[in-house]
């Protein structure tokens, strides 16, 4: 997974301008208040009405000979590069339906499609959302419902959609995006160093254990482990409030009161701001899913704690230079007894665009049982987009390629549970996030505190203090 603010704006010091700064505030000042949100979504109904009543469902690509041209905005994500690469035999099938990729680092992404569907630009035709925002988006009738529309494509089989993900996907019954992959979290160990340090790592590690471990193995040529330290909700805090909750913290009680500075929270914090600095990778605040994707695949890190569908590329013998090579474990615990997240990249159309049909056309050939299976006959069956479909795990060759973290990944997906991730109850449904618009500014607010923790500018108490502040007016929203 993984935030409103540009990648460029941080750079490799973790501080972006005040400009831009400023600029982003405001969008998110703009999409965070309910009452805003409620009259957008007033609008934006409105505006669809308006569009479907011009155009039935937004136009789609065929009868009068004419190209309809899709803009898709998406993750530059490994899977979504293959869809990018197969993307011409969809073309092929449908001549009268082009499809131009936008793909933009996570938090660019996050920056784009949020304004734009915010201040209802309409560039977009399809865009890759998580599972924060659609219900949050789909409740304010900012995306197109798609559920008459799956129920009714022939052979697209909504109920294989994995229970969890589609659930998540859902809101009053209404489907408003569909899962191209889905993930939780584990460790992932190149069982070749750790073999020659002596040390080995149980079936579900503590997170003590694994420090031990990272520290062991730890040379000036190979990092001991990659966690995530550049800035934003969906990059930091992925990773993060996992560790906070098994850790026994949250972002909120019960009540909404903030729980930012709590003693869980900082010692949860403080445990792993430590590990990157003793047995981490260099220059944390630039280090994200991406570049610790690399470092690993490259043998330049000996463990990484980070998104289950990474597997794909580890063990793809033309990505990785450690395929096969590779161990994997549940996510590390404290007091819990799993510690996975609960994540999906969904594609969703938005109702401002006037090309829904032929949207939908290409939503649903992405999403399908049968482009799993284009995915593993070209591409290799490792790189199939895990966690989407009940059949996937059922596929003989996928089994077999992916043995080493396909069941794995499906255990523990259906072994979290995003409604009481951590010690304590929680009042929203999600593990790492929080399922309110202020969340993308808080999260990518206190990250940006926790940046400065890296750089040796503050310490954690001094962070969290700042992000409490921050986190008692989120609360404040929601009481």
């Amino acid at each position: 997974m993984s935030v409103l603010f540009r990648a460029s704006t941080f750079p490799h010091n973790g501080i972006g301008s005040l400009e831009r700064l400023n600029d982003e505030r405001h969008i998110m000042e703009t999409v965070s208040r309910k009452k805003r949100w409620l009259a957008s979504a007033a609008v934006l109904s409105a505006t669809a009405m308006a569009v479907s009543g011009c155009s039935g469902a937004g136009g789609g690509g065929g009868g009068d000979g004419e190209t309809t041209t899709l803009t898709l905005a998406t993750v530059n994500n490994p899977q979504m590069k293959d869809m990018e690469e197969l993307k011409g035999e969809f073309e092929a099938d449908h001549p009268d339906i082009k499809v131009n990729f936008i793909q933009m680092e996570e938090n660019d992404l996050r920056d784009a499609v949020t304004k734009d569907v915010a201040t209802k630009g309409g560039q977009y035709d399809i865009v890759t959302v998580g599972s924060y925002e659609v219900p949050i988006w789909g409740g304010n009738d900012w995306l197109a419902d798609l559920t008459d529309l799956a129920a009714d494509t022939e052979g697209y089989d909504v109920d294989d959609l994995l229970a969890p993900v589609r659930e998540a996907l859902t809101v009053n019954d209404q489907l408003f995006a569909v899962p191209f992959y889905a993930e939780s979290s584990f460790l992932m160990y190149n069982k070749d160093i750790l073999a020659e340090a002596g040390v080995t790592l149980s079936e579900h590690p503590t997170w003590q254990e694994v420090e031990a471990a990272a520290k062991a193995v730890n040379t000036d040529d190979v990092a001991g482990i990659c966690l995530r330290g550049k800035p934003g909700w969906g990059e930091l805090f992925a990773p993060l409030t996992t560790v906070v909750q098994t850790f026994g913290g949250n972002w909120f009680d019960e009540d909404w009161n903030a729980q930012v500075n709590s003693p869980e929270f900082t010692e949860a914090v403080q445990f792993y701001t430590d590990l990157v600095k003793d047995a981490g990778q260099a220059d944390p605040v630039s280090t994200g899913f991406t570049e610790c994707l690399n470092l690993f695949t490259q043998g330049k890190v000996a463990m990484w704690y980070d998104a289950t569908s990474a597997a794909g590329s580890v063990e793809s013998p033309e990505l990785s230079d450690i395929a096969g090579k590779v161990g994997y474990t549940h996510a590390p615990v404290v007091e819990t007894e799993e510690s996975g997240w609960l994540w999906a990249w969904n594609l969703a159309i938005p109702k401002t665009s006037k090309k829904q049909e032929a949207a939908w056309e290409f939503v649903s050939w992405a999403t399908s049982k049968d482009y799993i299976n284009l995915v593993g006959e070209e591409l290799g069956w490792s790189r199939v987009p895990p966690g989407s479909r009940e059949s996937t795990y059922e596929i003989p060759e996928y089994q077999d390629e992916a043995g080493a973290f396909a069941a794995l990944t499906k255990d523990i997906m259906t072994s979290v549970n995003p409604k009481q991730p951590g010690v304590n109850p929680q009042p929203w449904v999600g593990i790492q996030y929080v399922t309110i618009p202020e969340f993308q500014d808080l999260g990518n607010q206190v990250s940006q505190e926790i940046a400065e923790v890296f750089a040796g500018r503050a310490t954690v108490e001094e962070a969290l203090d700042a992000g409490q502040k921050l986190g008692e007016q989120a609360g404040a929203a929601q009481k």
